[in-house]
């Protein structure tokens, strides 16, 4: 079978709630991939972050097939050998004392939300379902009922309502926006310290920090979503860290397997973690021993192969070489890490197009909010990489 008869097949059984590139990948391997027809690419898309260790790495997939040759699940009814070490290891990877594992980072923020409230209530002592949850205006946090329900993005949440109530929305990078939103009933402030799907939207300098000390003046709780910019791919293990900023709450995701498996979790430190109990929430699938040692072994390859020291080091070379490419069509290019924008003008006719002009010259990137390319290849990228897709991407940008 050739490209054109998968993509018949699947639009044809599948629903259409994607509008991918067509190019149908068939293997890949570090930062390359390859498609059915035997056609070479860059992935200068990750999976969204999510391949951050690079494609199949060999210490990860040993992981999971020892492991699946083992148990793959059993339920949280009962315990298994692999989820105290990953507990350990990942609280002594992030600095938090616990987590709580979940499968999709949408998970992970629901699970940041409910746990949110049950402090609210048994802690702050805010009236039984009254409690509020501040967020920013251009977020993603996910597409389940309750997480659009603090959406901004009228595609996100046409047709879909009822909304779930206890949401406040103010600008992003408006830290005093903040406080004065902050009520008696203000549980929590939730934001993405760079917002990934809004088009890598870096906030002012300062503004995480002002945030966190107008939360902690008030009694509020701050959740960071790191589901994208975490695990090392801004150049630090978190976003947050940029501004000196602990969180009292992460959701971290996609990079926490590698991308082999939907891994996702809640960080935060016992005071609040242990407000949990027996029954109050949970997954069938959470904590199950295959999840914990491919995560055990993403995290490895994170913290042995420095990845996040590269990020800094090669994101910040790719950021410089992107700003110096002359063209009519580019606004402005911004990023943190390997994690880069690169805005269009109104004018140029939208970035779909010249994703499609790149994906002929064999880099994959994907357009976000129309006018904006993201570039965030794996972090094992190297610099004679980026020089040849600098190249690539110079010509592009220069027609018309």
């Amino acid at each position: 079978m050739k490209t054109n008869d998968y993509i018949e097949m699947e639009e044809k059984y599948g629903a259409h709630n994607y509008h991918p590139l067509d190019v149908v990948i068939e293997k890949a391997e570090g930062v390359w991939v390859y498609d059915v027809d035997g056609k070479k690419y860059l992935d200068c898309l990750s999976a969204y972050s999510a391949v951050n260790q690079g494609h199949v790495h060999p210490r990860i997939l040993a992981a999971m097939i020892e492991q699946a040759k083992k148990v793959t699940l059993t339920s949280r009814a009962f315990r298994n050998d692999q989820l105290p070490l990953f507990y350990k290891e990942l609280a002594e990877f992030t600095g938090y004392e616990m987590s709580i594992p979940m499968n999709s980072g949408a998970e992970a923020v629901e699970t940041a939300v409910k746990l949110a409230r049950k402090w609210a209530y048994t802690v702050k002592r805010i009236p039984r379902h009254q409690a509020e949850i501040i967020t920013a205006t251009g977020n993603f946090h996910g597409r389940t009922t309750t997480v659009i329900s603090f959406s901004t993005e009228p595609h996100y949440r046409d047709d879909f309502g009822p909304f779930t109530p206890g949401f406040v929305t103010v600008p992003y990078g408006d830290a005093e926006a903040v406080a004065k939103a902050i009520t008696p009933n203000t549980a929590a402030v939730m934001l993405e310290p760079i917002q990934g799907e809004a088009g890598v939207v870096i906030p002012p300098a300062g503004y995480l920090k002002k945030v966190a000390e107008i939360c902690k003046k008030n009694n509020v709780l701050l959740i960071a979503d790191e589901i994208q910019t975490g695990l090392c791919r801004t150049g630090k293990t978190f976003a947050s860290q940029h501004e000196g900023v602990r969180p009292d709450m992460v959701t971290i995701g996609k990079a926490l397997s590698g991308g082999f498996y939907p891994i996702s979790a809640v960080l935060a430190d016992s005071a609040l973690m242990n407000l949990f109990t027996p029954g109050e929430h949970g997954s069938t699938f959470g904590g199950n021993p295959l999840a914990a040692a491919i995560g055990r072994a993403a995290l490895a390859v994170l913290r042995d192969e420095k990845l996040a020291e590269r990020s800094a080091e090669l994101g910040a070379y790719f950021l410089e070489q992107l700003q110096e490419i002359p063209s009519k069509h580019v606004k402005e290019v911004r990023g943190r890490g390997l994690f880069i924008g690169l805005e269009l003008k109104p004018e140029a006719g939208g970035a779909r197009r010249f994703c499609v002009e790149l994906q002929k010259r064999g880099i994959l990137a994907k357009e976000t909010h129309d006018n904006v390319i993201r570039f965030a290849p794996p972090l094992v990228i190297d610099k004679d990489t980026i020089d040849w897709a600098v190249s690539i991407i110079r010509t592009v940008l220069q027609m018309d």
